[in-house]
């Protein structure tokens, strides 16, 4: 199981980040969430702050590259294995950062990955 940290964490149910929080916790993987509203997805708290995790190994972003701005700095003093780049999350410059520190980065679709057994 891979502790994993959604970054964009959003109550709305038709959100992506929504579903991914759902699916995660289905697959039996262990979720933090950070989003801009507090509350609850599944068993799964929203946090609107950036506390410090250990040991998260996967951060799924659901925040436009604009948005990520303000977390290069959080998501890199996480130090996960690795940062997942949903649709619409695209962002080379946080490439760049992160080739710097040596944590790995993929594009695509969360729920994709867990549905096909590649998360």
């Amino acid at each position: 199981m891979r502790n994993t940290l959604v970054l964009g964490a959003s109550l709305k149910a038709e959100r992506y980040s929504n579903m991914a929080i759902k699916m995660l916790r289905e697959y039996q993987h262990p979720v933090k969430a950070i989003g801009l509203r507090k509350g609850s997805v599944s068993d799964v708290t929203i946090e609107t702050e950036t506390p410090y995790y250990e040991a998260i190994d996967t951060i799924t972003l659901y925040l436009n590259p604009k948005r990520q701005e303000a977390y290069f700095e959080y998501i890199v003093s996480l130090n996960p294995k690795r940062i997942i780049f949903n649709p619409g999350t695209e962002n080379d410059f946080f490439y760049r950062i992160l080739d710097r520190y040596a944590i790995e980065y993929e594009v695509a679709c969360t729920l994709t990955l867990l549905r096909t057994g590649q998360y």
